[in-house]
């Protein structure tokens, strides 16, 4: 098993289920997780405190997971950080999010085996 620091994970979604249902499924699985339910919370709380991987919504009001992955991969000291892309927009596909920076990608509604098959391919 990777020690917690290795496990340390940030979820970032708008809707309040998600982000339960997110962390639920990574806790219990060892993760510290840490909760953002917007983007500027989320680029905030990565500076606070440099996650080893985040789940990131792409639709969410203030700032989407495009801006969010763009102004990470524009700052050095967060390119260690695994970005996984959760959504459930079906206009995006998987080849977009990695352009955008992301090092994967999955749909909603999220399967828990295939989401920590992803998590632990990055951290």
């Amino acid at each position: 098993m990777k020690n917690s620091q290795d496990r340390h994970s940030l979820v970032v979604d708008d809707l309040t289920d998600n982000l339960l249902l997110l962390q639920t499924v990574l806790e219990g699985e060892g993760h510290k997780v840490d909760v953002a339910d917007s983007g500027a919370l989320a680029l905030s709380k990565v500076e606070a405190s440099l996650p080893s991987i985040i789940l990131l919504d792409l639709m969410m009001p203030d700032m989407d997971g495009f801006e969010v992955t763009q102004q990470l991969r524009q700052n050095d000291k967060f390119s260690s950080v695994a970005i996984l892309i959760v959504t459930a927009a079906q206009h995006v596909n998987e080849k977009q999010g990695l352009q955008i920076g992301a090092n994967g990608f999955i749909r909603k509604p999220v399967n828990s085996e295939k989401l920590l098959e992803k998590v632990e391919e990055f951290t």
